[in-house]
């Protein structure tokens, strides 16, 4: 028995303007002097009652850090990421 392979690739389907929406202008500002460095905004989680989280990568994806809402950078935000 074949299964259908579902999983598609996200990165196609997100567009990034959809990304920023909600953010802050300090978290704006600050992920644009990050993309500058090539840093790269990969999500954001959106918690119910809460601010948006964005996730911002660095350029080999092996470091990531969250832009709080007053653009300043967490650099060891307590989140759990899958692997």
């Amino acid at each position: 028995m074949h299964h259908r392979e579902r999983r598609r690739d996200v990165k196609d389907e997100i567009d990034p303007a959809d990304l920023r929406e909600g953010l802050t202008h300090a978290q704006l500002k600050t992920l644009a002097e990050m993309e500058h460095f090539s840093w790269e905004l990969r999500w954001v989680r959106r918690p119910m009652f809460a601010e948006p989280v964005p996730m911002v990568f660095d350029r080999g994806r092996k470091r990531f850090v969250v832009i709080r809402p007053d653009g300043t950078i967490d650099e060891e935000p307590d989140l759990a990421l899958r692997k």
